[in-house]
């Protein structure tokens, strides 16, 4: 199967349907899986393209940060030749389009769904670019992370330095030369900063409180480790953090070149500058808050609690592994810088995340924050349901290892409403939707 071969289906949208599902990533197609297994009838609705995100909003060196052996779509298992390997950027796009064209399912692309309420007799009504669409039930598969995060000030930068987000970085010679400020360190952030260290850019490092992970430890990645210790199994709720975990950043590491650490210390002896976190611009002068000892210390800490849990479940299992030595720093700086001269640099790399963009949903699910609440994608709206989201359930909810899971429990809430007629009434709806949450 060739991406060529994968074609977009952009007529015959019905006026109703049973079901809609909004978003045709890898959460959207799915739960779209589990549909047709069901014989349900179902549109999913892509304004873009399938597998967009991933062909259109990464980076050329981009990799997966998990093995492949993690990548378990429902019916669609890796079933490559290097399971213990990283996909690139073109090869993530080959299984998630190859996955698509594996069972046909009735996405539209290119309809932009701009608004969704409750429908007057039931049900919801969808406004799209392609027209009105009613349906019964809804799951909302668009993920969290919807509109780039920018700095109120960043406007205030002279218009000579060019300014991208890491959603809209590509390689290193998009850039002007001179060096560049990458603002953030983050999955993206932190991979981004060596992409360009490697090219032999000059790299200024704003380094933020995401915290690391070793890519290997005692013989074996640190995934495989943490897998066998059920940490990808966890519900939220048991988190320690509970659901503030689902506003967490992820650790940095990288899988690319077959994976290694990212090691921020060895990049500034190798003539990488580290900062602590940006706070501002004065006067031509970006300034920074005087804790990136604090940064990269508490980076290794979790780094090494890590290996402390690994180290214990060998313990307990009587596992035979090698012994490892733990992580010398390489590098401390002798004090925390706390500014930039602007005219120091060409370029800056935004990397510090995106905000949820949810105004266009009518109906009120919504926390305080604007999270949608749920349990295990159930929202209290009767029928309607969230999908893909970072620790949906779990920690593997928003990666290709647990998505699966999440989408057929959606798919069996989808299926216990079904038969319902429509119109049901919101009592009975409720109560449907309140027992489904008590099953989890």
């Amino acid at each position: 199967m060739t991406l060529t071969e994968v074609q977009p289906i952009r007529t015959g949208l019905p006026a109703r349907v049973p079901v809609a599902v909004v978003g045709g990533g890898q959460a959207g197609l799915s739960v779209s899986w589990h549909l047709v297994q069901r014989g349900i009838e179902h549109v999913v609705l892509e304004r873009e393209t399938i597998a967009h995100e991933w062909a259109d909003a990464r980076w050329d060196t981009f990799c997966l940060v998990t093995p492949n052996w993690q990548c378990q779509l429902p019916g669609w298992p890796y079933a490559g030749d290097d399971p213990d390997g990283f996909m690139l950027r073109d090869e993530i796009v080959e299984y998630v389009r190859s996955y698509a064209a594996s069972f046909d399912p009735p996405v539209h692309e290119g309809v932009a769904v701009t608004r969704l309420a409750p429908a007057p007799d039931g049900g919801y009504l969808l406004t799209t670019s392609a027209g009105d669409v009613t349906a019964d039930q809804v799951v909302l598969a668009v993920g969290g992370y919807h509109l780039p995060v920018l700095p109120p000030w960043a406007a205030q930068l002279p218009e000579r330095v060019t300014q991208l987000h890491s959603q809209a970085y590509r390689n290193p010679g998009q850039l002007p030369d001179g060096d560049v400020l990458v603002v953030g360190t983050g999955q993206s952030g932190a991979q981004i900063a060596e992409d360009l260290h490697l090219a032999g850019r000059r790299v200024h490092l704003a380094v933020g409180s995401a915290p690391r992970i070793a890519r290997r430890y005692r013989g074996r990645d640190m995934v495989g480790w943490l897998h066998d210790m059920g940490h990808y199994d966890m519900p939220v709720e048991q988190h320690r953090d509970g659901e503030a975990a689902r506003m967490g950043t992820n650790h940095y590491v990288t899988g690319r070149d077959g994976g290694r650490d990212i090691d921020l210390r060895r990049f500034a002896t190798e003539g990488m500058q580290l900062y602590g976190t940006l706070t501002g611009l004065d006067g031509g002068v970006l300034s920074f808050a005087p804790n990136l000892t604090r940064h990269l210390d508490a980076a290794d800490r979790v780094d090494d609690n890590a290996k402390n849990l690994v180290d214990a479940h060998i313990e307990r299992t009587g596992t035979d592994a090698p012994t490892e030595p733990r992580y010398t720093p390489v590098w401390a700086p002798d004090a925390d810088p706390t500014s930039l001269d602007v005219a120091a640099i060409s370029s800056v790399v935004w990397a510090i995340g995106f905000r949820a963009d949810w105004s266009w949903v009518r109906v009120p699910v919504f926390d305080g924050a604007g999270y949608p609440t749920h349990v295990r994608g159930v929202t209290s709206a009767p029928g309607l349901y969230v999908l893909g989201l970072p620790w949906l359930h779990t920690w593997g909810s928003g990666r290709f290892a647990g998505i699966a899971r999440d989408a057929e429990f959606v798919a069996d809430r989808i299926t216990d409403l079904t038969g319902a007629p429509t119109g049901l009434t919101r009592s009975l709806a409720v109560a449907a939707a309140s027992s489904a949450a008590r099953m989890a």
